[in-house]
């Protein structure tokens, strides 16, 4: 039985033991349950949110400030979802991992964004999130003299999965307007300021005491590779080559162009880190792999990132063992024969197109926009690879012309190009997407992936150092840009085209150094990181959906108080229809909007 089934069956043995129990009285009065959920409720603690209550003016002016942000992000919540369900309804996207139902869960492991090795940082910021929205709650009942029940803990089974606050129904509907929106609004005010104090440890102290370890960081190495033969693998930093420093990815595809020789020396984990490795060097013999491909690609190769290499021997008939090797054997000619463990196969040599923008510059000049466009040459100049359309590009000025050969469908063909700005750096821009290889072929003579250590440091606002992508910049500096930038990094895959954040867990402590503010603490700096950047990730969630007006959230729950008090106001006969209309209509639109979201584009795309 795999380890789902003996989920099911504990979850359903322990729901038939509990009705059992519960139906013959077995259970004391304090434990209710309802399937493999449990709740223990005590009227124990109410003396404690009586004394925390005491300074009520304090409290009332503080869950005001909350009832003002909750209002505007109510709205901001209504049209986000409103948009999104008419998008989804009139155009439904296709399935995909950020649409499926077990992502809106905050359940490490079930989530694909949420890893498991930070599940106890995760579920640590989950609890605080809980008590301190249901502490707001039953703090905010006391000051506005609203009677609570019960209060107490809710487990999955025997899980804690947080605590809650019951408030008297008689008391509640007998308190002011003002003090029963101020009291709903109490919840996403804690949870907006636990948000404000963790991301403000995380971007202050803590990521100042983090730096990048010199090197690149090693993601990881494809079976079979070269490196992966020599023993590099994930967790190792690469720090020279054939003596040659490597700082990050880039400079050590130059010192890896640079270098003919089939055998290199690669000096791994030098300089200081937080793992605390010591440097080795270990001789890598280089062999031109295949080892990943682009469908469609001409010369009818697939290899997916978990297969393994395919081996390149021979180019033109001469044996090839490096890229270096591979460009000279190619020379000036357009087309080469390629002999690989898959057969021989003649192709046009070049920087594979992935797409052609269509209002882009290459377009503009004529240029087909049909994926599969391979690039040649440059104003006569060999391009070879997407290392060699990129430099030529990066050496270029916006509104400069050049003359680009491309082939397609069997042509070669010339265009005139007047080149746009590259929004990222400024060089010339030919509004295309490139694929990083020859001809729709990733090919390598080494085979490692970088980790984007000092990206992950400069976006929390660290000092990214030569591995950063400068994606900060633009996104943005301000704070509300680093808010965005947290709630992301999860997602990192689908918004800013970099692996997803996994945390400072301890497969990467050793491309991180350790200093500043907070040294002190070693590597239980990462630990801090860890806990703040989830907590205040999963506390700012807890606010935003306790914000969409829906009953039972905090936010149908303020719709309907404010809809009353604006109603009140109004010369109408039946108000209580009115509010309710009015009310319902919002939470049915809510409703519908996040089934939209979860099940739309599985069952309308």
């Amino acid at each position: 039985m795999n380890t789902l089934l003996w989920v099911l069956v504990g979850l359903t043995a322990y729901s038939a033991a509990a009705l059992y129990l519960s139906q013959r009285g077995l259970l004391p009065d304090s434990v209710r349950v309802q399937g493999p959920f449990t709740t223990v409720h005590t009227k124990r603690g109410r003396e404690f949110i009586d004394w925390v209550a005491t300074p009520k003016r304090f409290w009332r002016a503080w869950s005001n400030l909350g009832v003002g942000a909750a209002l505007v992000i109510m709205a901001g919540m209504f049209f986000f979802l409103l948009v999104q369900g008419i998008a989804i309804a009139r155009d439904p996207p296709a399935p995909s991992t950020v649409n499926q139902p077990q992502n809106f869960l905050v359940i490490p492991g079930l989530n694909d964004f949420l890893p498991l090795s930070v599940a106890p940082e995760i579920v640590f910021g989950l609890l605080v999130g809980l008590v301190v929205h249901e502490g707001g709650h039953g703090i905010l009942c006391r000051v506005e003299g609203i009677d609570i029940d019960s209060m107490g803990i809710f487990l999955f089974t025997i899980i804690p999965l947080g605590a809650f606050v019951q408030p008297d129904e008689e008391s509640q509907r007998e308190a002011s307007r003002g003090g029963r929106t101020r009291m709903f609004a109490a919840g996403v005010t804690n949870n907006f300021f636990v948000t404000f104090l963790a991301f403000a440890l995380l971007f202050g102290p803590v990521i100042a005491s983090v730096g990048v370890a010199p090197g690149m960081a090693v993601q990881g190495a494809y079976g079979g590779s070269p490196a992966a033969e020599a023993g590099v693998a994930q967790g190792d930093r690469i720090t020279a080559v054939g003596g040659a420093p490597v700082g990050n990815e880039t400079s050590l595809d130059d010192v890896l162009l640079s270098i003919d020789e089939r055998t290199v020396a690669v000096e791994l984990d030098g300089g200081e880190s937080a793992a605390g490795r010591e440097a080795r060097t270990v001789d890598v013999e280089r062999a031109l792999v295949v080892t990943g491909s682009v469908a469609g690609n001409p010369a009818n190769i697939s290899v997916a990132e978990e297969d393994e290499p395919i081996s390149v021997t021979a180019v033109n008939g001469s044996p090839v063992y490096t890229r270096v090797g591979f460009a000279d054997a190619v020379g000036e000619d357009r087309f080469a024969e390629l002999e690989t463990e898959r057969g021989t196969v003649t192709i046009p040599v070049g920087a594979y197109l992935i797409q052609v923008a269509e209002d882009g510059p290459l377009a503009a000049s004529g240029a087909p926009t049909e994926p599969g466009v391979i690039v040649t040459a440059i104003d006569g100049e060999r391009v070879v690879s997407s290392t060699e359309l990129t430099r030529a590009l990066d050496g270029s000025e916006p509104g400069e012309t050049v003359a680009v050969e491309v082939y397609h469908d069997g042509e070669l063909d010339t265009y005139e190009v007047t080149l746009g700005e590259n929004p990222q750096d400024g060089s010339g821009f030919l509004g295309v997407n490139i694929f990083p290889g020859t001809s729709g072929l990733l090919l390598t003579d080494f085979g490692v992936q970088s980790y984007p250590a000092g990206t992950y440091l400069e976006l929390l606002g660290g000092d990214g150092g030569p591995d950063a992508a400068g994606l900060s910049g633009a996104v943005g500096d301000s704070p509300l840009a680093a808010v965005y930038i947290s709630l992301v990094l999860p997602l990192a895959s689908l918004v800013l085209g970099i692996p997803n954040f996994p945390g400072f867990t301890a497969s990467v402590f050793n491309f991180y150094s350790i200093g500043g503010p907070l040294g002190f603490l070693g590597t239980g700096v990462f630990v801090l990181a860890n806990v703040s950047f989830w907590m205040g990730w999963i506390n700012l969630q807890l606010g935003l959906f306790n914000c969409i007006p829906g009953y039972p959230l905090d936010g149908g729950r303020i719709l309907r108080t404010s809809v009353e008090a604006v109603v009140s106001r109004l010369p109408v006969t039946d108000r209580n229809r009115v509010v309710s209309t009015i009310t319902t209509g919002v939470g049915v639109t809510m409703l519908l909007s996040l089934l939209l979201l979860l099940f739309g584009p599985t069952l309308l795309g």
